[in-house]
């Protein structure tokens, strides 16, 4: 599949290191596509779970994903603030029917308020036994997660109000159209 371009819709899934789907949503809308990055948009977006549970999600969100970063950002507009949930993973594919990543456990939240907390790091522990992430596995999401951090500290990328502006904006021209 070429690029998706600006206004198509698509799904997104990710996987665990063992090759199983984990979780999918089912669409959203592309704003930007080049070769290295996916900027996105969704509100109320159908979410199935590994497990057959469904829900939808309850506010807007800007999602990016880079070829070159083992992570993503999901950034949820809320009345109180923008909340940032990155999770540490595989840079991305797409391919006929998603996009797609493999998800490594390991999540980063951010409030509103600027606090950060990493997230699930026993299950990444304990998912890193089980199906033997590689020492350059956990090196490299390491790294990335030095590199989110100061992306977060920083403001850089989705981390600045003006990029959450413009692509919010974007994204609200679109769905008039």
């Amino acid at each position: 599949m070429g690029l998706p371009k600006e206004g198509d819709y698509i799904a997104i899934q990710s996987f665990k290191h063992n090759g199983l789907l984990h979780r999918t949503w089912k669409e959203s809308m592309v704003l930007k596509a080049n070769q290295d990055l996916l900027i996105g948009g969704n509100n109320h977006t159908l979410v199935t779970e590994s497990d057959r549970h469904r829900w939808v999600t309850h506010e807007p969100a800007i999602i990016y994903f880079h070829r070159h970063y083992w992570f993503n950002i999901i950034a949820m507009i809320r009345e109180t603030g923008v909340v940032y949930y990155c999770n540490l993973a595989s840079p991305y594919l797409i391919d006929l029917e998603a996009l797609k990543y493999i998800d490594y456990d390991l999540d980063v939240k951010v409030f509103a308020n600027g606090e950060k907390r990493l997230l699930d790091l026993n299950e990444y522990e304990e998912n890193k036994k089980r199906w033997h992430y590689s020492v350059q596995i956990d090196k490299t999401l390491k790294y990335n997660i030095r590199i989110l951090v100061n992306w977060i500290n920083l403001q850089l990328g989705p981390f600045s109000k003006e990029f959450i502006d413009i692509w919010y904006r974007r994204y609200l021209e679109l769905l008039q159209k």
